[in-house]
C-alpha cells in the first residue's frame, strides 16, 4: 500500500510540475504596448493596444510553436516567470487572442505591462515581457 501511495503522489507531483514548464519561444519575440504611450494623460475608459513581433498570437489552450497570448498587468509587479499568471483585477487575461483591450481605470497614476503567456498562461522561455509604462488618468 505504501509503495502504491508513494507512486501516486510522485506521479501527481510530476504532472503538477510539468504543467507549469515554460514553453520555448523564439529569442526574437518582443511584446510592447503600442498605445497609450509612456507618460500619456488619458481619460477612462482606456484602450490599450498590444504589439508583438518575432512570434504569433494564438488563443489560450492552442499548442502552436512560437505563439502565445497577451496578459495585461495593471498596477502590479512583474509576475513570477515560473508560474501561471494570476487572473484578477491586476492581471487581465486575453486568452481569445485579443490584441487590444478597453479598461476602466480610476483617476490617478497607473502602470501597465504586457506578458506573453503560453497555452496554459505560463510565461515562455525566455520570458517575453514589455517595459512597464506609466499613464495618468484624468
Amino acid at each position: 500500500m505504501f509503495k502504491t501511495t508513494t507512486l501516486a503522489i510522485f506521479a501527481s507531483l510530476t504532472i503538477s510540475i510539468n504543467s507549469f514548464a515554460a514553453t520555448p519561444i523564439s529569442s526574437d519575440a518582443n511584446v510592447f504596448i503600442i498605445s497609450p504611450e509612456n507618460g500619456a494623460v488619458v481619460s477612462s475608459p482606456v484602450t490599450v493596444m498590444f504589439g508583438l513581433s518575432g512570434a504569433g498570437v494564438a488563443p489560450a489552450g492552442v499548442d502552436k510553436k512560437n505563439t502565445g497570448h497577451h496578459h495585461l498587468i495593471i498596477n502590479s509587479a512583474t509576475p513570477d516567470m515560473k508560474k501561471a499568471i494570476a487572473k484578477d483585477a491586476n492581471h487581465k487575461h486575453f486568452g481569445g487572442g485579443q490584441t487590444q483591450a478597453t479598461i476602466d481605470l480610476k483617476p490617478g497614476k497607473h502602470t501597465l505591462q504586457l506578458v506573453l503567456g503560453d497555452k496554459g498562461h505560463v510565461p515562455h522561455n525566455p520570458p517575453v515581457v514589455s517595459k512597464t509604462i506609466e499613464i495618468t488618468v484624468k
